[in-house]
């Protein structure tokens, strides 16, 4: 078991990374929390795999859990579904003193941060990943919310866990496609902040795995400590590939592509654009989407897709400003910076190229 410190002031955290550590998730919660009562909020898939074995360690534990369950899918990540969960907190009695477990992947973590958030105007919440995208990046950093017909995340709150205690050994429930999805993300750090790492992927062994997410996690953590809120420009790069990525996944409903697959045709999408105008390789390029393509992630649109859906859906993304797109591009493999010169043409252009 490894703890990695995430320091934020007052609202510090460490994330605990392991093997078997869910069937002790109750006495590592207790350490820091006091409320006799917390809700656990997960999804029908995951309830099935782990509900009642964790609700049982943190009531063996001392506390008094109830399980709240959701329909799994991001199609659960809304604004109704929210007011649904406050709805049974209430119901089971909970109050300021209470906390709240995220036991699930990306969107159970977004939509149960939210509630934790906004829940008698904030209660603690403790993350519980259980998908390896989650692991490596989304339960970390503090940005909670729910989608919008007009958007993702378009309604959230920044908001810190507690605590985050992320059980590799969790990892062998998932289905493959599910699995392959969490590697977009690890490439993504690979190419913005970690040039050794890239090479390692690019000769990865599933031995590997424990380090690789306790990697992964170190540079979000440092990403988040040096710019929590996004406002010195450092954060944003965790964005590389998100933009046309989050545009690819409202233009097929959320029902085209996963998360980490939409990131990587993103990806693809931002290194031709880097190619452009930021001096990227062509060399490099090639490697960055055979990395890819080595962990199953698509780097192609399919022919039906409609493409003509993306670029309209890029001006709904948080990262567009002022009618101006804020781009992370990558000179080089390892490292990513931020620029405003990127046009809505050479984002046509890039999408076209998919």
């Amino acid at each position: 078991m490894n703890s990695i410190r995430v320091e934020i002031g007052e609202q510090s955290y460490d994330v605990i990374v392991g093997r078997k550590l869910l069937a002790g998730s109750g006495t590592l919660i207790a350490q820091r929390m006091k409320g006799p009562a917390c809700a656990i909020v997960t999804d029908e898939n995951v309830a099935a795999h782990f509900g009642q074995f964790v609700a049982e360690s943190v009531r063996a534990a001392g506390f008094q859990p109830t399980l709240v369950t959701v329909p799994a899918g991001e199609e659960s990540k809304t604004l109704g579904q929210a007011e649904s969960i406050c709805g049974q907190l209430i119901a089971a009695g909970l109050d300021r003193t209470s906390f709240v477990i995220a036991l699930g992947g990306g969107m159970i973590g977004d939509l149960a941060g939210f509630v934790a958030a906004i829940y008698h105007r904030g209660i603690p919440c403790v993350q519980i990943p259980t998908t390896l995208l989650a692991q490596v990046d989304s339960s970390i950093g503090g940005t909670t919310g729910v989608n919008t017909t007009a958007g993702k995340n378009l309604i959230g709150a920044w908001y810190q866990p507690a605590l985050v205690i992320s059980d590799v050994d969790a990892l062998k429930t998932l289905p493959a496609r599910e699995r392959r999805q969490g590697f977009a993300e690890i490439v993504k750090h690979a190419v913005i902040r970690d040039r050794e790492m890239f090479d390692r992927l690019e000769r990865f062994d599933e031995n590997e795995l424990e380090a690789i997410i306790r990697r992964n996690i170190e540079i979000k953590a440092r990403v988040v400590t040096a710019d929590e809120r996004e406002l010195s420009g450092e954060r944003a790069l965790l964005n590389f590939g998100h933009t046309i990525g989050h545009a690819i996944e409202r233009a097929g409903d959320y029902r085209s592509f996963l998360h980490g697959e939409a990131v990587s045709l993103g990806m693809v999408a931002a290194c031709e654009i880097s190619v452009r105008k930021a001096g990227l390789a062509e060399s490099a390029r090639e490697r960055i989407i055979a990395a890819l393509d080595r962990f199953g992630l698509p780097t192609r649109l399919p022919s039906e897709f409609p493409k003509d859906k993306i670029l309209s859906a890029i001006g709904h993304d948080k990262k567009f400003a002022h009618g101006q797109v804020r781009f992370v591009v990558a000179p080089a493999i390892g490292d990513a910076r931020l620029v405003d010169s990127v046009t809505m043409h050479d984002i046509q252009a890039a999408i076209d190229a998919l």
